[in-house]
């Protein structure tokens, strides 16, 4: 069987730090990811903006064993074991997920390893209980989403405020779920939470003008320029 584990884009010596991305996939299917599917490539800019905005950290993509969340919440369960045996160097670690990965990041928002948590257009159901959260979380949304579902997203960010989570929570006027419409500000938000921009209150986001095109040149553009290095290994 595939196991779980961390794609490297960029791994500098000493690094203590790790920013993990951890992209969107399927309510169900036990295919196997691969690097160049659209909700991956989709994250890769957010490992350059994490790479200019905090130098000296790691910066990888979490591998999942299945492309689907599955009954059993296979991607938390993957991001969750990824955690647990990270080298012990690793002393923190900050979690960016996108849709499924948006959903997962939140699951295992309670590790001690985690040192903050940004959800991205999660994926968010009705029911999905509250994590015990102890880190800074911020929740970003698109109001044009028609595959997750902003007032979901809402709706779980107050319950972890009420249980006293620090939340930062971003809504993206006129901004879909694929994030192509605002790429700009999905980029300065995702640097914004990996320089440390500390968390509380909710902000809406005027709608702003881009070229979807534009925001897919970026994304060919991050993919080149950084490459897949190596997977961390149990014995680092």
């Amino acid at each position: 069987m595939r196991s779980p584990g961390v794609d490297l884009v960029r791994h500098p010596a000493g690094a203590t730090d790790l920013v993990l991305l951890a992209h969107g996939g399927q309510e169900h299917s036990h295919e196997d990811p691969t690097l160049w599917r659209p909700a991956l490539l989709r994250m890769w800019p957010f490992a350059l903006a994490a790479r200019s905005a905090a130098p000296e950290a790691a910066v990888g993509f979490l591998r999942y064993r299945f492309r689907g969340w599955n009954d059993g919440g296979d991607a938390a369960t993957d991001l969750r074991t990824v955690l647990d045996e990270l080298p012990p160097v690793i002393s923190r670690v900050f979690l960016i997920g996108h849709s499924m990965g948006g959903r997962a990041v939140v699951a295992v928002a309670d590790h001690p390893r985690v040192a903050a948590v940004l959800a991205l257009a999660p994926w968010l159901p009705v029911d999905e209980p509250l994590v015990a959260v102890r880190v800074p979380i911020t929740f970003v949304h698109g109001t044009d989403d028609t595959i997750t579902d902003p007032a979901g997203t809402a709706a779980y960010a107050a319950r972890l405020r009420a249980a006293g989570a620090a939340v930062t929570t971003y809504s993206l006027a006129g901004e879909g779920h694929a994030m192509l419409r605002r790429a700009k500000d999905w980029d300065r938000l995702v640097a914004d939470f990996v320089r440390g921009t500390p968390a509380g209150g909710s902000e809406v986001l005027p709608e702003a003008g881009e070229h979807v095109v534009s925001a897919i040149g970026g994304i060919a553009l991050a993919r080149l320029r950084l490459p897949v290095k190596e997977r961390f290994r149990a014995d680092q």
